[in-house]
């Protein structure tokens, strides 16, 4: 049997749940996921698990937060004033949004928090300061050219 490698491309199964048992995330209905070891597309505690597997083979993965997606960080809570938001939003708790960085990237956002003249956005990643659970099942291996 061939084992995943880095460089190599390999298709997964899974499903993701917190620690107490609430799933985010499962691939069942969908195609498996795939991505390439090594190039940092996963979290890295399951792209490190995946390392080694071979096709075919399940496990479940407890992922602590440093190697999932990080720590909460207070410093990613911010207050903007209410008029810089471009008109036609419509903003309410929970409504995601994108901001540009000083970089011309794109950041994923939550608004939290909002009254007349401001609203609160956290740019952290909804699943920061968790540890995450992962069921894995190997579908295939794609040994790197």
């Amino acid at each position: 049997m061939t084992t995943a490698a880095t460089g190599d491309i390999v298709r997964i199964h899974y499903s993701g749940r917190l620690v107490d048992g609430t799933q985010f995330d499962s691939s069942e209905g969908r195609a498996p996921l795939e991505f390439t070891l090594g190039q940092g597309q996963v979290i890295r505690g399951l792209e490190q698990h995946v390392a080694g597997m071979e096709a075919g083979a399940k496990s479940t993965v407890t992922i602590p937060v440093d190697d999932a997606y990080g720590p909460r960080r207070d410093e990613a809570i911010q207050q903007l004033d209410r008029a810089k938001v471009p008109a036609g939003i419509d903003l309410k708790v929970g409504s995601q949004l994108q901001a540009r960085t000083a970089d011309g990237g794109m950041l994923p956002i939550t608004v939290v928090g909002l009254d007349e003249q401001s609203i609160t956005v956290d740019a952290n990643h909804p699943l920061a300061g968790q540890d995450l659970v992962f069921d894995v099942e190997v579908v295939e291996v794609v040994k790197a050219a």
